[in-house]
């Protein structure tokens, strides 16, 4: 297990974020932290989040045995998933903070979900990060009016970043 010291996400976000791998195969933090810091700034500007000042995120980096245990203990689905979602504070609250939550993904999942969509690693990981953040800021897809919400804005996030809609239905 290895943590790097806190990665401060670029001037334009109140927020700091404490990255971790834990676990599985990654790419490089320095790789890692980049495209979190994307996908956080894309999220903030995008989705207009608010967040208090001096607010942190921590993102963990595992592979799919953790994340299984996690997905059972917390979900009672004894299975590996792709990220899981803790928030820090409570819906409906306002501005969110100053722990906004933990994102944990799974390496091997992220992986071959990538390869059985024709995605690239980078692109899935980003979207399923700016999933997990979104998740910390309220936003669900349980009920189809919710999943629509949250699926249009992931996808306006991703365009920010030039990813494409990962919710098209793409040609065999």
């Amino acid at each position: 297990m290895k943590a790097s010291p806190e990665t401060r996400s670029p001037s334009v976000l109140p927020i700091a974020i404490d990255l971790m791998v834990e676990a599985g195969s990654w790419p490089a933090e320095d790789v890692l932290a980049a495209l979190l810091a994307r996908a956080v700034e894309a999220s903030f500007a995008e989705g207009r989040l608010d967040a208090i000042e001096g607010s942190e995120l921590s993102v963990v980096f595992t592979d799919d045995a953790h994340i299984r245990e996690l997905n059972d203990a917390w979900r009672q689905k004894d299975k590996a998933t792709n990220v899981l979602s803790f928030p820090g504070s409570p819906p409906g609250r306002g501005r969110f903070g100053p722990l906004l939550g933990d994102i944990v993904v799974a390496a091997e999942t992220v992986a071959s979900e990538a390869e059985a969509e024709g995605i690239s690693f980078d692109d899935h990981l980003t979207h399923l990060l700016v999933h997990g953040l979104l998740h910390l800021f309220g936003h669900d897809h349980i009920e189809d009016v919710e999943a629509e919400r949250m699926e249009a804005l992931e996808t306006a996030i991703l365009g920010r970043l030039g990813i494409a809609d990962p919710y098209a239905e793409r040609a065999l």
